[in-house]
């Protein structure tokens, strides 16, 4: 005995190989398929769409395929209805709940078409109804807040995403071509880069960072606050590094106890970075030593001059840490979450951890560039599932250092 169902994708099918990341995807689910219609697009521009009926031994394991296979845009020809389950316990959701992609989704319950609102990959789907039982509103919620008696969405069926389609007027993302650019002309990305910043905010949209201490390690900081004192910096997300590194060079001169002017080491500097979290815990929080005047530059003192939001996420390894710092991940990442509405472009620079957790929550519509001197850390966000994650692989500090030229031109002057 067996099940199948037929499923539809549109796009560049052979261009870009995803035909072939299907087919693969398919195989990996112990599937079988046929192919029963592929219409090739004539022109360059033109999308191509293919028909498929995908074969699975049993519902359960054909459920499972057909979200695998919407993580690539492929959809029910006949999506149907979707499945409601009641979730029992707090923190659990219902056996076979469906899985969520980070794509454009609308959900069909009971005859209507519902919008999901902030798309977010492996999460699930909680359905409200009003008080006459009507479907009001589909929205995705992380597996550890779901809480008894929450409808959730089951299987795949009644499902349906939408891969972005790339503006093909703007040109500002022509390096988006490939996942990685390591070996282009670097003025050429930079540019490309603003663009696409200043396309954000001419649409007045945000602007989100992600930033590792490798941004102050690399000497890159002046640059950086000149960005954000121009308005290229709405929200940061970082851990307890970035920010005691740059509060150290900001009170001591140092990062990591190593003189930034002079490149080497400095005596007793090693304990540069723990007194520096120190005296911000003396003053209760980084903003209060901004306003005292204990802390009077750097990047955090510019992000709270001029009322720009930070979240800072840390981990076991972190020394103190700040007292700005969510030490509970889970309370992290629903601060994180809870700044993504209004974001038009992700900066990702210098940090593998922070980017990939960025990337897990953010819908695949904004644009996400990763800047980093390891071509893996972009190369892991696109296997994590962040398919429209393009990096460029070079120094961040230099790379900072031309950016800020490109937005801010009296930057170069000072």
């Amino acid at each position: 005995m067996s099940v199948n169902e037929t499923v539809e994708i549109t796009g560049h099918l052979m261009d870009h190989g995803i035909l072939s990341r299907v087919l693969d995807d398919i195989r990996e689910y112990a599937g079988d398929y046929t192919i029963d219609r592929f219409d090739v697009g004539r022109e360059t521009d033109d999308p191509s769409r293919a028909v498929i009926t995908v074969i699975a031994e049993d519902d359960e394991s054909l459920q499972r395929l057909l979200m695998r296979l919407q993580t690539r845009g492929v959809n029910q020809v006949d999506p149907g209805e979707a499945s409601v389950a009641e979730a029992d316990r707090d923190g659990v959701f219902p056996d076979h709940f469906y899985s969520t992609t980070n794509l454009e989704t609308r959900v069909r319950v009971d005859g209507t078409w519902l919008e999901v609102a902030n798309p977010e990959m492996d999460c699930g789907l909680i359905l409200e109804r009003d008080a006459g039982g009507r479907p009001t509103r589909v929205y995705t919620l992380p597996m550890s807040d779901v809480r008894t008696g929450m409808l959730v969405i089951t299987g795949a069926d009644g499902v349906r995403v939408t891969v972005p389609t790339p503006d093909a007027s703007a040109e500002a993302f022509g390096f988006m071509e490939s996942e990685v650019s390591s070996e282009k002309p670097q003025a050429v990305l930079v540019r490309q880069v603003a663009d696409g910043m200043r396309e954000a905010k001419a649409a007045g949209k945000k602007i989100l960072w992600v930033g590792g201490p490798g941004v102050v390690h690399t000497g890159a900081a002046p640059a950086m606050v000149a960005m954000v004192n121009a308005g290229y910096v709405d929200v940061l997300f970082a851990g307890n590094a970035l920010a005691t590194h740059d509060i150290e060079s900001s009170l001591y001169g140092t990062s990591l106890g190593v003189d930034l002017a002079m490149g080497r080491g400095v005596e007793h500097g090693h304990e540069h970075h723990i007194r520096a979290i120190n005296t911000i815990r003396k003053e209760g929080s980084i903003r209060e030593a901004v306003e005292s005047g204990v802390l009077s530059g750097g990047i955090m003192h510019a992000l709270v001059t001029e009322g720009k939001t930070f979240v800072l996420v840390g981990s076991v390894r972190d020394d103190g840490p700040l007292p700005d710092v969510y030490t509970d991940v889970i309370d992290g990442q629903r601060a994180m979450r809870a700044e993504l509405d209004g974001v038009g472009f992700c900066l990702m620079v210098a940090t593998m951890l922070h980017s990939v957790a960025t990337g897990n929550i953010l819908p695949a519509s904004i644009p996400l560039v990763c800047v980093d001197i390891n071509p893996a850390t972009v190369t892991k966000l696109a296997d994590r599932g962040s398919s429209q994650a393009r990096g460029i692989v070079t120094d961040v500090g230099l790379f900072l250092e031309q950016l800020a030229v490109e937005l801010v031109p009296e930057y170069r002057r000072s």
